[in-house]
Order: C-alpha cells, then structure tokens, then sequence
C-alpha cells in the first residue's frame, strides 16, 4: 500500500504535470517533473518505496528510453509486493513504448506479462486493452 502523504504529492504533481503539458509550460513542467523525480529518489529502497510512483514518472517521463528505464523499474517493485494491477498495467504501458520504438518481440513479451498478471485483476477495460493489442500485434 502506498504512503498516503506521498499518493497524494504524486496525485497533485501528475495533475499538474498535466496542466502544464496542456499548456506548453516547459518550465512549470521542468520544475514539478523535478519535484516527482525527487519523491521517487527519496523513496527509492524504504518502506515508503512504491511503484505507483515510479511508474507515473514514468508516464511523464519524455524520453522513451528514459521512460522504459523507469518503467522496469516500477515492474520491479510491483513484482516484488506482488501487486498484479501494478505489475499488468505497468507491463502494458511498456509495450506501449516498446511498439513505438520498434521493439515487437518485446512488446509481445510485455503483453503476455501484462496478460498474466490481469488474470488476477478485476479491470476488465484494462484485460481488453490488453488483448486487443496483442491481436494487432500478432497480426503484424
């Protein structure tokens, strides 16, 4: 279970990421992008450490192969308390990223983790999502 505190402070920079990406702030972008990296950075390896975070780092995160670095990341935490949302919903947003950079068989792999993982998940919008990209995939 995540830190409250840091749910939120993670909730409220992901809003106002949003809100500067919308409005092409670079700068107020740069400054709460900061502020979430150092939240994870803190975090990283205590009791508060929890891939909710690293993974809507992730999310914000510009750089694809910067982004798929914290998204492993993030699957790694969610692997290790075993939290199968976490671990399917992660493992779908690197497949994402995965098919953009060309990277196929890694996706179809993310996607059949993803697929795994929802087994146990009651988020049927998310098992959908999830199969409809392995069809397009596999009929690549």
């Amino acid at each position: 279970m995540i830190n409250t505190k840091i749910y939120k402070a993670v909730y409220e920079l992901a809003e106002k990421l949003m809100r500067a990406a919308d409005k092409e702030d670079r700068e107020a972008f740069d400054s709460f992008y900061a502020e979430l990296k150092a939240i994870c950075i803190e975090n990283e390896n205590t009791d508060k450490d929890h891939p909710e975070q690293w993974e809507t780092l992730a999310d914000f995160t510009e750089e694809l192969d910067d982004a798929l670095v914290d998204y492993e990341k993030a699957l790694e935490k969610a692997v290790a308390i075993n939290s199968k949302e976490h671990m399917s919903s992660i493992a779908l947003s690197m497949a994402k990223l995965q098919m953009e950079l060309g990277q196929t068989e890694a996706a179809v792999q993310s996607l059949q983790n993803a697929k795994a993982s929802a087994n146990k998940v009651h988020d049927d919008e998310l098992k959908a999502e999830i199969d409809e990209l392995l069809v397009t995939l596999s009929a690549s």
